[in-house]
């Protein structure tokens, strides 16, 4: 009994015999908080107002029926996780299948034989204490994890952001390109009717696509001139730095796939891995349009910044052989609606996006 004696364990008992209640309360309540009703419409009401953690309840009452208010109690969403003990004076074995039928926990017959009710009632209580306080701790240890999760997804998209700011620093002429590159692609996948979380993925992606260019050295990202075949062979290199970087995260697998593929070609023709088409993943053919529109609309260190309406061109001009066409056509979609020349510049929505990232959010 010492598990719910020190909760205070409430027992309620219905029955229209005065002497069965006296019975009773002798026999329970120097254990627990005993009160007793003769009435059985009293019943729903006092469960509705009162804490009990068991009810007693006759089958058999003046004013009612034992069973249906069972009944009544187990369709109420508030009182139905009371557990009830069904009393009766009916020895048979049929009453026994009928009471647990009914969805009584237990039966206790009559004339009660005091250590059995004890008995009785300590069992269900002590296994009614336990299933709480499973629930409890069930409840705790999901919020810690909850918590947990949240910590981990917020720390995830504060690296991330601080990656990509990394990897931008070393082009002197390309600052914020990651950025841009991950809002681009972000806005092509919620055209295409992606969800929230994949539109964060492919957003990360993008953020983090050029990140092999850390393995690269700057002369060779900053050069002014013309690279040399070998110095193009290790620029070349950073899609496979990147991909063996990102292949370390193991909690998302696809996040590789952006640094690894982007530079492959929709006929086959790019690197690294020389993957055609629909063979390239869906990630990796966003990216790419992406990152060429905000290549060619950004200032290198061999050219200035190119017209909207020829990186439109260039665009159209790549579809089918360097890019899928799907995705060129609604990156020309943007670029059309974008009559003032505003995609380059940092905007609201984005500094919504990021936050929401940082902090760990579907975004």
């Amino acid at each position: 009994m010492q598990i719910y004696q020190m909760r205070q364990t409430s027992v309620l008992a219905v029955d229209g015999s005065g002497e069965a209640l006296r019975k009773l309360r002798q026999i329970l309540s120097s254990r627990v908080t005993f009160t007793g009703l003769s009435a059985g419409r009293e019943l729903l009401t006092y469960l509705r107002w009162n804490a009990v953690d068991l009810v007693l309840l006759s089958t058999a009452l003046p004013d009612s029926d034992g069973f249906e208010l069972l009944r009544c109690i187990h369709e109420d969403e508030k009182l139905r996780s009371i557990p009830v003990i069904m009393m009766t004076t009916d020895q048979s074995q049929k009453a026994e299948a009928a009471i647990t039928m009914a969805g009584a926990f237990d039966i206790i017959r009559k004339p009660f034989v005091p250590i059995i009710v004890v008995k009785k009632v300590e069992q269900v209580l002590e296994l009614e204490y336990l299933h709480r306080h499973l629930r409890s701790e069930v409840r705790r240890q999901t919020k810690l994890a909850e918590e947990r999760l949240e910590s981990s997804r917020r720390l995830f998209g504060q690296m991330v952001m601080a990656l990509s700011e990394t990897i931008d620093a070393k082009d002197a002429y390309t600052r914020g390109h990651s950025r841009r590159v991950a809002r681009y692609a972000r806005m092509i996948s919620a055209r295409i009717g992606w969800q929230n979380e994949e539109k964060v993925k492919i957003y990360q992606m993008g953020l983090l696509h050029d990140i092999g260019k850390i393995g690269v050295p700057e002369a060779i990202i900053n050069k002014p001139d013309r690279l040399t075949e070998e110095e193009y062979a290790k620029i070349r290199e950073h899609t496979v730095i990147g991909s063996k970087i990102l292949g370390q995260v193991e909690e998302f697998p696809e996040l590789a796939i952006g640094a690894r593929s982007h530079h492959e070609r929709f006929d086959g023709r790019g690197y690294p891995d020389g993957m055609a088409g629909e063979a390239i993943p869906v990630y990796a053919r966003i990216i790419a349009v992406a990152d060429s529109y905000d290549a060619m609309t950004s200032r290198r260190s061999y050219r200035d910044i190119l017209p909207q309406h020829v990186a439109r061109e260039e665009l159209l001009r790549g579809a089918g052989s360097q890019f899928d066409p799907r995705f060129v056509k609604v990156m020309v979609q943007i670029i059309d609606e974008d009559v003032d020349y505003l995609l380059h510049e940092h905007d609201q929505e984005e500094d919504q996006i990021r936050t929401a990232i940082q902090a760990g959010q579907p975004g």
